[in-house]
């Protein structure tokens, strides 16, 4: 029997939105997923789901080393490197490794074969369990450049998951479910994060700059062609710039979450609201529903194009 996957990922404008605490809670309240942290700058879904049985594994990237002996001189990787991670020093470049964006340019280049490759370590991954739920977190050292290599690596073992049927806890029927924790904002590693996804929930604030930066998001998963919807965060009675936004695009509201002390208590405490309530799980797993029947649709879709 053939399993197949279900990629949710979700994603805000800013930190600070909710994108974690629905992400958490959405995992959580289905209580059979994988829970995948790619904000791998600042991880913190851990945090919540406290995780036991972790399996560490390092993230290296390759970095140039120039061998003096063999090298002519003749400043050809120098001169190709856009990051300047090369100079021309006392007859020989020498190498800023962390401001190497590991393309491997400057070693194609060479004619003398005077830079080879050596592994950097700029991270790891931590696989682990929760209560049911598959939790895998991606942790950037400090000070490196980039941490798309990070979130490649969470998103090749979550497909190898998913391949070899290796995580069995987290199938429901034949499908994995798996929710994709991102990172905050537009950039590159948000672009990597959502490679994978089947369905993109982007999460807004009641504000003028909720719905600015619920426009950031708008615009990339629309540029990258995946199916979205919003849930608006922090709502209470009045206006809600972020809601207008979405009735001006025609954007789907998948749920609405309330600004309310309790929740907020729970989620500054590093609780999990669909674990700690009742009325909370099914907040959150009325929103997974939703979502899900989203996918669905999309797919009868494309069946029927």
């Amino acid at each position: 029997m053939v399993q197949t996957s279900m990629n949710i990922a979700v994603l805000s404008g800013k930190g600070g939105t909710g994108k974690t605490l629905l992400s958490v809670n959405m995992a959580a309240a289905s209580k059979s997923a994988t829970y995948i942290d790619c904000d791998v700058e600042e991880p913190n879904g851990y945090l919540f789901f406290k995780p036991e049985e972790i399996v560490e594994e390092n993230v290296s990237v390759k970095i140039p080393e120039v061998n003096k002996e063999l090298c002519s001189g003749c400043r050809k990787c120098v001169d190709f490197c856009k990051f300047n991670a090369l100079a021309f020093i006392k007859k020989a470049p020498i190498v800023f490794g962390d401001i190497c964006h590991s393309c491997g340019g400057c070693s194609l280049l060479c004619p003398e074969n005077a830079i080879t490759e050596k592994d950097k370590v700029i991270g790891k991954i931590e696989k682990g369990k929760s209560q049911g739920i598959d939790i895998y977190t991606g942790i950037l050292n400090t000070g490196e450049v980039s941490g798309v290599p990070i979130i490649e690596k969470l998103l090749e073992e979550n497909r190898k998951s998913s391949s070899n049927g290796e995580i069995s806890n987290n199938i429901e029927g034949n499908e994995k479910l798996s929710i994709i924790d991102c990172p905050p904002g537009s950039a590159c590693i948000v672009m990597e994060s959502i490679k994978d996804a089947d369905f993109c929930v982007l999460v807004a604030e009641p504000t003028a700059f909720g719905a600015h930066n619920l426009e950031m998001v708008y615009e990339l998963v629309s540029l990258f062609g995946k199916p979205f919807g919003v849930v608006l965060n922090k709502c209470l009675d009045g206006e809600n710039p972020s809601e207008e936004f979405c009735k001006e695009k025609g954007i789907k509201i998948l749920g609405r979450v309330p600004f309310e002390k309790e929740l907020g208590e729970l989620n500054s405490n590093a609780k999990i609201a669909a674990r700690e309530s009742e009325r909370y799980n099914k907040l959150f797993k009325n929103i997974l529903e939703t979502v899900k029947g989203e996918v669905q649709h999309e797919r009868a879709s494309y069946t029927e194009r």
